[in-house]
């Protein structure tokens, strides 16, 4: 009976350790998930536009312009230097960037530019979430 106790004690302790020691590490690297949360704010905000068919220009432009900066950050953040997680990013920023300069003013040209930006983020999401 005092080896069943001891065991059960054991396996309480490793249990409580484990999930401490989990709890550390998925703590450690804030960068990733805070870029991923920035980028998803505002893409969540333009899309949000869209549907409440409320596109002011100076709120895209806004929206737009956080998320091209937070695009830069991407392959430094994560620290992922293989060709395809890079030329994903690039396509983002460049597309990002070609949202920018057609400067949409109003919904449907929203709709239009915010298209490609967000195959870009489903399909980098898709391979490496």
């Amino acid at each position: 009976m005092r080896t069943v106790l001891w065991i059960l004690l054991g396996l309480v302790i490793g249990i409580i350790g484990t999930a401490n020691v989990m709890n550390v590490l998925a703590e450690r690297h804030p960068m990733p998930a805070a870029t991923m949360h920035t980028m998803g704010y505002h893409m969540g905000a333009l899309s949000g536009a869209l549907k409440a068919k409320k596109c002011e220009a100076a709120s895209i432009q806004h929206h737009l312009q956080r998320m091209q900066s937070t695009a830069t950050d991407i392959v430094p953040v994560f620290g992922i230097e293989e060709k395809p997680f890079t030329d994903a990013a690039s396509k983002l920023q460049t597309n990002l960037q070609e949202a920018l300069q057609a400067a949409p003013a109003d919904c449907a040209a929203l709709a239009v530019v915010i298209k490609p930006i967000g195959g870009d983020c489903k399909s980098c999401h898709d391979k490496y979430r």
